[in-house]
């Protein structure tokens, strides 16, 4: 008996979707992306998915390719809770195809005949295991990462809403290729939304797979919805490390609002971009001064512990106090009075501090 194909093993395991319409002839329309899929039956999304099965879309539901507790750090939220513990979850599959995807076994699942091995990761889970899962570990929060969280909705929805009643915190790391239909149905849940502003380019977002206006209206919308909102920049030398570029970037954030973290990441040569130079300190600095520059109150360095300086803590937009002093994922010092104010002068600052 031939081993079953990756699609055979992910097929059963969804339910009919709700972030869709049904169109004539049997057709549906997904409006869980920006990509909003008219799809005849029988065929799939760009996700690859979601897909048409006899007039109705069926959405990923009831498993996890991945599952684990991490710091919120890691994902990353600075000012949302620091230090607790997040219960991550993952599931298979992308609305993007980028070049230098660190989790590309997961995400590029039925797109790249070289991510089919990751069947062997998936397990069955149901909601209330996962919330439990999570409470015993002591997690304050649930997170959707690891692959695209947006074409998993109706599963991220189904978990956060237990996890909601059993007093946890909900929140999405994703790439913002969104519609303004599914931030209005997210915002009942989630609390933090991280979203990947990737470029400034609009000829680069399409090479990836997306658009640069949707994922700049997404960071505004999720802001204006009350979502706690942290934007990264992995920045990748010859790609989009310019000094206009990056200007660009933090004026685009800065114009929403300049409480909006700013995370600068190093790039380390992956998947298909391997001939790209791993990013140095010196470029991180340099986009880091951009931001602040550019009216940025927080901004932050990653990917490069113990090697961007103060770019890994917290400081007082006021007064300069330290707030949070951190290396890599660990937090040595935290001063944010219990109102989530700076000790010294009483400045509020911005972020959950729990």
């Amino acid at each position: 008996m031939n081993p079953k194909t990756l699609s055979e093993i992910l097929d059963p395991l969804t339910k009919p979707a709700c972030f869709s319409e049904k169109l004539e002839d049997g057709k549906v329309r997904c409006f869980a992306c920006a990509h909003r899929c008219t799809l005849k039956a029988g065929q799939r999304g760009i996700c690859k998915m979601r897909f048409n099965q006899d007039g109705e879309l069926r959405a990923p539901w009831g498993y996890v390719a991945a599952a684990n507790i991490d710091p919120i750090e890691k994902k990353p939220f600075m000012h949302f809770l620091p230090g607790a513990s997040a219960l991550t979850f993952g599931m298979l599959g992308c609305n993007f195809h980028c070049d230098f995807c660190q989790n590309w076994v997961s995400s590029q699942a039925l797109r790249d005949p070289a991510s089919n091995a990751s069947d062997r990761y998936v397990e069955q889970i149901t909601p209330e295991e996962l919330v439990t899962f999570a409470q015993r570990s002591g997690a304050r929060i649930i997170a959707s990462s690891y692959n695209e969280p947006l074409i998993t909705s109706e599963w991220a929805v189904d978990i956060f809403k237990i996890a909601r009643q059993a007093g946890l915190y909900c929140v999405y790391v994703s790439n913002g290729f969104a519609t303004p239909e599914i931030l209005h149905a997210l915002q009942p849940y989630l609390h933090g939304f991280k979203i990947d502003l990737k470029c400034m380019s609009d000829p680069h977002y399409r090479e990836l797979g997306g658009s640069l206006q949707v994922v700049l209206d997404c960071i505004s919308l999720a802001h204006k919805l009350d979502m706690w909102v942290e934007v990264i920049t992995l920045v990748i030398p010859d790609f989009n490390d310019s000094n206009e570029e990056l200007w660009d970037a933090a004026q685009s954030i800065a114009g929403i609002s300049p409480d909006i973290p700013w995370h600068v990441t190093a790039f380390y040569p992956t998947y298909k971009r391997t001939q790209s130079l791993p990013t140095s300190a010196e470029i991180l600095q340099r986009a880091a001064d951009i931001g602040q520059e550019a009216g940025l109150r927080y901004v932050y360095a990653g990917n490069l512990p113990g090697r961007v300086g103060s770019l890994e803590n917290t400081y007082c937009p006021q007064c300069n106090t330290l707030l949070i002093e951190r290396h890599g994922y660990s937090i040595s010092k935290n001063v944010i009075t219990s109102e989530g104010a700076c000790p010294k002068c009483g400045t509020k600052i911005a972020g959950i501090w729990g």
